[in-house]
């Protein structure tokens, strides 16, 4: 039997939405919240919303089984394909899209560059069922990315948004983001869920068993993501009450490179596979892991470097807005492409 779209991811769209309209609601009508959100920092950092980013990336990291990664070396075609695509040709197609399109706004470019550095470590497994893909080598490279985004997304930050657009001349875009401050962002907002995640993983599975803690304990963990989310994005919006009207505008102006960037990903990464005889069920895994996005990285790095009101952090919000339904469509393209290809 097919597998279905759970019910709280299938309307993802919907509840990022309505969260969006809730936060410029709840600032309309409580014009202090600013007030209220500051009143609740120690310095730069506002402590409920980063026990809520934190929050936010422990479930995706609870789901990853380490335990894998010895296998993952074995078929080196495979994971030499698969770090080509995510390590490589995701970061700087990202990167072109965002020069591109959005090369004259600095703040959107730079939150979509860290959109493009933020390997998939979550919803990959849902495409990956969906579309009949290998469930061991989707857990496979899942579990080899979040390792590769412990040790790398600090120097990829640095690389793509301090050196490289200097390099390239882009004198229009002017941001620049301490190595010091994205180092302690992914050290508190990846390096703390991801302990977390591993450490909960080997001793409930020692205590309970692998059947209880993924039947039990994985599903019972998994919409503390979304709420985690929701609740950044009415904080995210709640000050953004004035410019309800540019709103729209801002969503389609980010939307369009995104969407660009799924279906590029997808149909290049598939044919590539494709062209090296690598099974279906391998094809897909390693197709989707390189399309999808950790926007949970990607929002929790922008909302620590630039602020939870930030333009970055605003593009953050708009990937999962416009991947749901994108990776819905490349589900039924995949299968489609399976009957014909396969």
């Amino acid at each position: 039997m097919q597998p279905k779209l759970k019910f709280l991811d299938r309307y993802l769209t919907l509840w990022i939405f309505l969260a969006m309209l809730a936060g410029v609601a709840l600032g309309y009508l409580f014009p202090d919240i600013s007030n209220i959100t500051n009143s609740l920092s120690v310095g730069a950092t506002n402590i409920p919303l980063a026990i809520g980013l934190i929050l936010l990336m422990y479930p995706p990291l609870a789901k990853v089984d380490y335990s894998l990664l010895p296998k993952a070396f074995k078929d080196k075609k495979v994971m030499s394909v698969s770090l080509l695509l995510n390590w490589i040709i995701g970061p700087v197609l990202m990167f072109l899209l965002a020069i591109i399109f959005l090369r004259n706004e600095s703040d959107y470019m730079a939150g979509l560059i860290l959109i493009g550095l933020a390997r998939c470590i979550a919803m990959v497994i849902v495409w990956n069922d969906l579309a009949s893909g290998n469930r061991e080598y989707g857990a496979l490279l899942v579990a080899l990315n979040s390792i590769f985004q412990v040790l790398f997304y600090s120097f990829y930050t640095w690389l793509f948004i301090n050196v490289l657009p200097a390099k390239l001349g882009l004198g229009n875009f002017t941001i620049s983001v301490p190595m010091k401050e994205v180092s302690q962002s992914v050290a508190i907002y990846l390096g703390v869920p991801f302990l977390a995640g591993f450490f909960s993983r080997y001793f409930l599975i020692k205590a309970k068993g692998k059947d209880w803690y993924n039947r039990k304990f994985v599903p019972a963990i998994s919409p503390v993501t979304l709420y985690a989310l929701l609740f950044a994005i009415v904080l995210m919006f709640s000050l953004k009450g004035d410019k309800i009207l540019e709103l729209p505008l801002d969503v389609i102006k980010v939307a369009i490179p995104l969407i660009i960037y799924f279906v590029l990903m997808f149909f290049a990464s598939f044919f590539i596979n494709k062209s090296l005889k690598i099974p279906y069920d391998k094809n897909a895994s390693v197709a989707f892991t390189a399309t999808g996005n950790n926007f949970e990285l990607a929002i929790a790095v922008a909302i620590a470097i630039f602020g939870i009101h930030s333009p970055e952090a605003f593009v953050g919000v708009i990937g999962p807005l416009v991947e749901v339904p994108v990776l819905i469509l490349l589900v039924k393209a995949s299968l489609r492409m399976k009957k014909k290809y396969y």
